[in-house]
């Protein structure tokens, strides 16, 4: 076995497909029972395509990756809108990320984008320095929107206020001065048109590759002969959490089906910032464009315990993480990629981008260039 690959997410069956296709020998495993890591989606008793870890919107700006992909799956164009409802009592909907409706609509007032920009301009708190989660939201929005939109919501997703959480977080939610309610804006956007584990199936389809599921790497990895392994778990979990754990927050998913509701809500997804333990509601039908007499749902509730799902940025968690990457800057038959290697809120694109990175560095057929090199035939 030339590769033992840890992990049949995005991370794991990329990399673990374009080695093979370089002719490598390798071995997938996941201790979950199935492929597509947290993607995974299935048919539920009604027979609806929904998420089982929650939505997975792809969306990316990379033409490469987008190629990459489509070499395995049909698209469906798709583009998410989400709706926030930041006052559960009169249940009024706003378009998130907050744009000129979004304002026209909450303060009752008729602006264009000119007059959206300045209302910004005077609400907003400015900051000389961005640090926190808390200066990029006041900064941009100022301190009723805040309050309205994102301190609620963060403290339940995150388990943190504002102030505690990585400004990149935040900065990840754009402010509009038009009515551009598109959740992403990215050239492509589009669902797998057969599902997630479909194109899945497809990716790990090779000669080259074996795949092992509810197979643990605590249980197998010492009694697997390999040249080296890719690593796409926790890091800290790799080491033995010999620096301590870092911290990731988990979920809990409540699926529900419908039987007689054929639209539950006006878009993919609907999210409650200060009201009901969970963040969001997602109505699969949306996301996949499928007809039925029901409609199928799931609400996400953060948690602390559970399986990881997000490193949690901020300035303890990246000193200790620092730790955890020193140990795997050594190592040089082992390499670690993917959110929770790698302790990075990555979208599904920058995942695959980097496993197609790692796994070119890493194919046989790889010649490295010196910059004179390089130079001389650019």
């Amino acid at each position: 076995m030339d590769t033992l690959i840890v992990g049949a997410g995005f991370a794991g069956a990329t990399t673990a497909r374009l080695l093979a296709e370089a002719g490598e020998r390798v071995l997938v495993i996941d201790k979950r029972p199935h492929i597509a890591g947290n993607a995974h989606d299935r048919r539920d008793a009604a027979g609806l395509l929904v998420h089982s870890y929650g939505p997975h919107i792809f969306h990316t700006n990379s033409e490469k990756v987008f190629a990459f992909l489509s070499r395995f799956t049909a698209w469906r164009p798709y583009e998410h809108r989400v709706l926030a409802v930041p006052d559960a009592r009169t249940g009024r909907a706003y378009p998130m990320p907050i744009n000129r409706t979004t304002i026209n609509r909450l303060y009752g007032l008729n602006l264009d984008a000119a007059g959206t920009a300045d209302f910004l301009e005077r609400v907003r708190e400015p900051r000389s320095t961005i640090r926190t989660s808390e200066d990029v939201v006041l900064n941009s929005v100022g301190r009723d929107l805040c309050e309205k939109f994102f301190r609620g919501y963060t403290r339940k997703q995150w388990g943190l206020d504002l102030s505690e959480l990585a400004g990149g977080v935040a900065a990840r939610i754009p402010t509009r001065t038009n009515d551009d309610d598109r959740y992403f804006t990215d050239r492509f956007q589009a669902m797998p048109a057969e599902g997630y584990t479909r194109l899945f199936e497809r990716l790990l389809d090779h000669p080259g590759i074996t795949v092992q599921t509810a197979t643990a790497y605590e249980e197998v990895g010492t009694q697997i002969d390999r040249r080296r392994t890719v690593f796409s778990g926790p890091i800290d979990a790799y080491y033995g959490h010999r620096y301590g754990r870092l911290p990731y927050r988990s979920l809990r998913f409540e699926h529900e089906h419908l039987a007689r509701c054929e639209q539950y809500q006006p878009v993919g997804t609907v999210n409650y910032p200060n009201d009901h333990a969970y963040t969001r509601i997602t109505e699969f039908k949306h996301l996949t464009g499928e007809s039925h007499h029901g409609t199928s749902i799931v609400r996400e509730y953060p948690t602390t315990e559970g399986e990881p799902y997000y490193p949690i940025p901020n300035s303890a968690n990246e000193a200790l993480f620092k730790r955890y990457q020193a140990l795997a800057d050594v190592e040089t038959e082992v390499f670690f990629i993917g959110r929770l290697a790698q302790y990075r809120y990555y979208n599904m694109d920058q995942v695959v981008a980097a496993a197609m990175a790692l796994a070119e560095r890493l194919s046989p057929n790889h010649c490295p260039r010196s910059q004179d090199a390089a130079a001389a035939l650019a």
